[in-house]
């Protein structure tokens, strides 16, 4: 059995953006060639729809996002950082589910980037996860 690997929905091609827009990374066939693949969107997961208002982290990281140092605030003014925390907790959970200890998440993310760090990528990082970003 091929290992299971958490992949951001929408790097497979599937219409989770923000904007509601289809992207598919060149790269996700290998990964379908070599992982048992499980699609995530940490936003949808917790609860935002699609499309949504681009949202951005203020004070701070995703690491202070889970802290409760810094908030997510979308371009309409309004505090997301509850439905990204619950994204961020449904994605863990479904690695513990599965037995993932790898994520392939979508760069410039406030909830799957790592650079900077989103709030999904940070609580994967911070139970030990592999995290992985792509363009």
């Amino acid at each position: 059995m091929r290992e299971t690997v958490l992949v951001s929905a929408c790097l497979l091609g599937l219409a989770t953006r923000y904007d509601g827009k289809r992207l598919l990374e060149p790269r996700a066939r290998d990964l379908l060639e070599r992982y048992r693949v499980v699609p995530v969107c940490p936003e949808q997961l917790g609860g935002l729809p699609t499309p949504r208002p681009p949202a951005e982290i203020l004070g701070g990281d995703g690491g202070a996002v889970l802290s409760g140092a810094a908030r997510v605030i979308n371009a309409r003014g309004e505090d997301v950082t509850g439905a990204f925390l619950r994204g961020a907790e449904e994605v863990l959970r479904l690695a513990r589910l599965l037995g993932a200890r790898q994520a392939f998440l979508k760069a410039q993310s406030p909830s799957c980037g790592l650079h900077p760090l989103g709030v999904t990528a940070a609580l994967l990082l911070r139970e030990g996860l592999e995290v992985y970003e792509w363009a």
